[in-house]
């Protein structure tokens, strides 16, 4: 009897094997040769019931698709077409149109605020006959107050930069926290034209020259960010044979859009006798409102992060939710970030799963926008989340609005595969390069009889054994056709 009992527990204990290999036969394979720790559930939304998993509790890093905890989040909290406000404050301008104050730019963490709204608030002033501030241009960075450096990237990107990527946060932001440069050749040889895209001058120094090509020939050339003492400067060199549009960080997008502001209400004939300055404060209460701008609404701002994974968008509205819900300001976006933790743990109670405090691999997110590689989740949890979702009937639409159809992405990459990947998921990915490779999407999946699965995947590379995004795409999409060939 025993040998009976002993060689049933081997067959139960091959089973989940076995049916693992059968249901995510390349993900199996990709396990087996490269070490990928992977975490996969399939989950059929109308019989309520998983179709395929794989370690589904097991819980990796799961890079950019904290996006769909930040943006559940952030349609529970505000309606579709709530707008933050930027507003400029100061003094009632006199007869002669002088504002003798400062004046005050101060906002609600807006990540959408652009060159142009910067011109618009500009423009504003002006049509209410302001002429003159004669004191400083004072950007607040209240509320969010200084924060600290969390992120390798932003924190390196302190001193230069050669990217968009790394900006720092900010209650007052431009340009998703960048200087936005224009390029433009001129005769061969001579320095290429070089301005803000507002149409106006850099508001900050230029180090050395970018030359003309002929023109449509393609050049070479870079351009860093650097800041000393905390001011920036531009610095650049190579040759360039048709126009560009360049992005670089700021480092500190609250100044740099003080500094932006001046420049567009001096090319507006608006003198400002002060400097420009940052303040940890907010602006005194007994100045009255000059000009507002309202932002890009919720709706669009969630669409954007999650079809296009913008992090500094969904940095600064992890930061604005915990402004929303919490009565002390946070000082850190790890602080900021429980509220996705615990949003995500009321999503696994709505679907009946629970929270163990005693598991030894708890949910951890540092982020929303998944640039901690601390950051924590299973397949399971992402489940969880989609099914949650999917029984908002106020804001599925616009959650479900954000994912993308992979034969509409904008990368190419994912639009390779047959007509069910193409036209039957609706999904978000996730990449990290370091210090572990991370590769992982989630969404929703169309059954033929038009009912609807949710899924999750992420595969995490083993310890100095990267695993190129592209072979695990490969993978999970095999495994996803296979799966909806089925259903």
């Amino acid at each position: 009897m025993s040998c009976i009992a002993a060689l049933l527990g081997l067959i139960c204990s091959a089973a989940p094997t076995l049916a693992t290999a059968q249901q995510w036969p390349a993900l199996q394979k990709l396990q087996n040769e490269r070490s990928a720790r992977i975490s996969a559930m399939v989950y059929d939304l109308d019989s309520g019931k998983p179709i395929a998993v794989m370690a589904p509790k097991r819980r990796l890093s799961p890079a950019s698709l904290t996006k769909l905890v930040l943006a559940a989040s952030v349609l529970e909290q505000w309606p579709g077409d709530h707008r933050f406000m930027t507003r400029l404050t100061g003094a009632l301008p006199d007869p002669d149109g002088v504002v003798d104050s400062d004046l005050w730019v101060s906002g609600e963490g807006d990540p959408s605020v652009e060159h142009r709204d910067i011109w618009l608030l500009a423009a504003r002033l002006k049509q209410a006959g302001v002429t003159q501030i004669n004191g400083d241009v004072v950007t607040s960075a209240a509320p969010f107050g200084t924060l600290e450096c969390e992120v390798k990237d932003r924190c390196e990107a302190e001193q230069r930069t050669h990217t968009a990527y790394d900006a720092p946060l900010s209650a007052v932001g431009v340009d998703y926290g960048t200087w936005c440069i224009d390029l433009a050749p001129r005769t061969p040889g001579e320095a290429a034209a070089l301005s803000h895209c507002a149409a106006f001058d850099m508001p900050i120094p230029l180090e050395g020259a970018i030359s003309s090509r002929k023109p449509g020939s393609r050049g070479a050339m870079w351009l860093d960010r650097r800041s000393v003492l905390g001011a920036d400067h531009l610095v650049m060199g190579g040759d360039i044979g048709q126009r560009a549009r360049l992005y670089r960080s700021m480092s500190d997008p609250a100044l740099g859009t003080g500094l932006l502001l001046r420049q567009a209400l001096a090319e507006l004939g608006i003198r400002v006798m002060g400097e420009v300055r940052v303040s940890e404060f907010a602006a005194p209460a007994a100045l009255f409102s000059l000009a507002g701008h309202e932002g890009a609404p919720v709706r669009e701002q969630v669409a954007g992060l999650l079809r296009y994974s913008n992090n500094y968008t969904s940095d600064m509205l992890t930061l604005g939710l915990a402004l929303a819900r919490t009565p002390q300001p946070v000082s850190t976006l790890a602080e900021a970030a429980q509220l996705l933790k615990a949003k995500l743990e009321r999503a696994r109670i709505a679907v009946g799963l629970t929270n163990d405090p005693a598991t030894d691999a708890p949910i951890v997110l540092h982020s929303g926008s998944g640039l901690t590689p601390e950051n924590r989740l299973s397949a399971e949890d992402l489940v969880a989340l989609l099914r949650d979702e999917y029984q908002q009937s106020q804001h599925f639409p616009l959650f479900y609005a954000g994912l993308v159809v992979p034969g509409e992405a904008p990368s190419r990459i994912i639009r390779h595969g047959n007509a069910d990947w193409r036209e039957r998921v609706a999904l978000k990915t996730g990449t990290l390069s370091e210090p572990n490779t991370v590769f992982g999407t989630a969404g929703y999946l169309r059954k033929k009889d038009g009912g609807w699965m949710a899924f999750a995947v992420i595969v995490n590379g083993a310890d100095r054994k990267g695993i190129p995004m592209s072979v695990s795409l490969h993978a999970i999409r095999s495994d996803i056709e296979g799966l909806l060939a089925g259903h």
